[in-house]
């Protein structure tokens, strides 16, 4: 979590864009975006700088070519730590005549990063701003792999607060809980079909990296971990430019994150491709059949694209995948042909794990939607036994638009740093859901129905027209009255009225 002084910072650079004419949200994001790259790149040069100083040899990765550029600048001067100290005028100009041409050509041809910089535009309308900017940028430590990424969510959320653009943000700490749930490993291949702002994607590959420290020193996990490992599609251009530079400055090289309208294109060449899928698709939304990628018809027939993203993920997971997805309530419940074609789909045909129920606060303060985390694995051959439900009460935040939390920072997420006491596990679940999941086929099969979690057998879910809301598997304690006799009743309260009277006869002497 940013501290209250880092939050200060960045409220500070959005207030200067808002003053200076800036006033849509994504706009000013991307700008920020734009800047924080630069200054990053220029960081990553410097490191192999200092190497090639301390190895005595040339540079082996030069991010900022040597010699001049097409219009005669000296390509060090386009770096953020030259052109942060010139006058605002001359830093507005090398801005925009040349540092904006450089980005725009940087990753290298076929590179996605190069196709979605080819647009990037330079949108600070003053010089004056731009400096008041540069300065405050300037200020926020950028050395801490975590503390940009903390930076970049409190960003991403503005988008969301803001009301526009209709982005639906997922919180990051429920991100990591289902990067929890399914532990990517180093060899998997991994897919966000909706993918926005790239937050699974980089929660995944942070997992990777604290889970497998050497993986980045073998040579063939390495390229794959840079080059073929993570997979983003998204029909926003500007969120997959924001996507593009969010992976690159979460150290991931070259990221395939493309346009795609993954509802409406057939996936010829996608399907069965991914080994995990991740996701929090649109939802409630509507598509015409004619809109509508054939293929995913043909698993179910349904305008609902809640109901067609699960569809999708089905089409893209080899066998063996998994997934982990956050749907709409309705689709646990929903009682047309589509959602129960749909649901029998997981139970019977694949392998339907876990329903993780979420409290209704959890997408506020822009949306109060409830919803569920579903973990499946595609098999084509059914192997569903129990289903592992989970009612999450609270998640370490307050359930209200402030979303305020609940506990320190050491105790909040899927993995805090310090355990929980049983009052803590009150205001944070998700360490327990960890826990309890990984129990999931010994001691969660004997729980009974009115813990916190427990199993259901298929059978019985089957014979429920595959209901997977939790409150229906649901058992509540009744707690019996034991009743006294009526005599018993009667004589205290004969006992009660002479009491009664005789403070009235008390009562009436005193008045005489």
């Amino acid at each position: 979590m940013l501290s209250s002084e880092l939050r200060n910072q960045i409220d500070r650079i959005w207030d200067a864009f808002w003053s200076g004419g800036i006033s849509n949200p994504l706009e000013v994001i991307e700008q920020i975006t734009y800047l924080l790259f630069l200054r990053r790149l220029d960081d990553l040069q410097t490191l192999e700088e200092n190497k090639a100083r301390t190895l005595k040899r040339r540079i082996e990765k030069r991010v900022f070519p040597e010699g001049k550029d097409s219009r005669g600048r000296p390509y060090d001067d386009v770096r953020w730590s030259r052109f942060r100290h010139f006058a605002p005028a001359e830093m507005f100009a090398i801005v925009d005549e040349h540092v904006f041409p450089f980005l725009r050509t940087l990753g290298g041809e076929g590179s996605t990063y190069a196709h979605h910089m080819k647009d990037a535009r330079f949108t600070i309308p003053t010089p004056a701003l731009l400096a008041k900017v540069v300065d405050l940028i300037g200020e926020i430590p950028m050395e801490d792999r975590d503390t940009k990424g903390d930076l970049y969510e409190y960003m991403l959320s503005k988008i969301a607060t803001a009301g526009q653009n209709g982005q639906f943000r997922t919180p990051r700490h429920i991100i990591r809980l289902m990067v929890e749930l399914v532990a990517p490993a180093p060899e998997d291949i991994i897919c966000d079909p909706a993918c926005g702002t790239a937050g699974f994607l980089i929660a995944a590959g942070e997992y990777l990296r604290q889970r497998y420290p050497k993986m980045l020193q073998d040579e063939k996990q390495r390229s794959h971990f840079h080059q073929t490992m993570f997979h983003g599609f998204d029909f926003d251009n500007t969120m997959l430019r924001i996507g593009s530079m969010n992976m690159l400055l979460h150290g991931i090289e070259n990221p395939d994150i493309r346009y795609r309208d993954s509802l409406a294109e057939d996936h010829a060449g996608e399907e069965e491709k991914y080994t995990l899928v991740l996701a929090n698709p649109p939802f409630a939304g509507s598509l015409d059949y004619e809109n509508t990628a054939k293929d995913l018809l043909a698993v179910v027939k349904t305008k609902k694209t809640e109901l067609l993203f699960l569809a999708l993920f089905l089409r893209l997971l080899k066998p063996g995948g998994r997934a982990a997805v956050i749907v709409p309530e309705g689709v646990l419940f929903g009682s047309t042909n589509a959602h129960k074609a749909l649901r029998k789909i997981l139970v019977e045909d694949q392998q339907l794990e876990a329903v993780i129920s979420l409290p209704g606060g959890v997408f506020r303060p822009y949306a109060g939607v409830s919803t569920a985390i579903l973990v499946f694995n595609k098999t084509n051959s059914g192997g569903t036994e129990n289903v592992w439900f989970y009612d999450v009460d609270a998640d370490g935040l307050s359930l209200d638009d402030k979303r305020v939390p609940l506990l320190p920072d050491e105790k909040l997420g899927a993995a805090p740093r310090e355990r929980l006491t049983a009052e803590e596990h009150g205001q944070n679940n998700l360490p327990d859901v960890v826990v309890h999941w990984r129990e999931r086929d010994g001691n969660e099969v004997k729980r009974t129905r009115v813990e916190q979690s427990f199993c259901v057998p298929k059978a019985e879910i089957a014979a429920q027209g595959y209901d997977l809301s939790l409150n229906r598997y649901r058992e509540t304690i009744r707690e019996e009255k034991n009743h006294r006799p009526a005599a018993e009743i009667i004589a205290e309260l004969r006992k009660l009225e002479g009491e009664i009277e005789d403070g009235l006869r008390d009562l009436e002497a005193m008045i005489r």
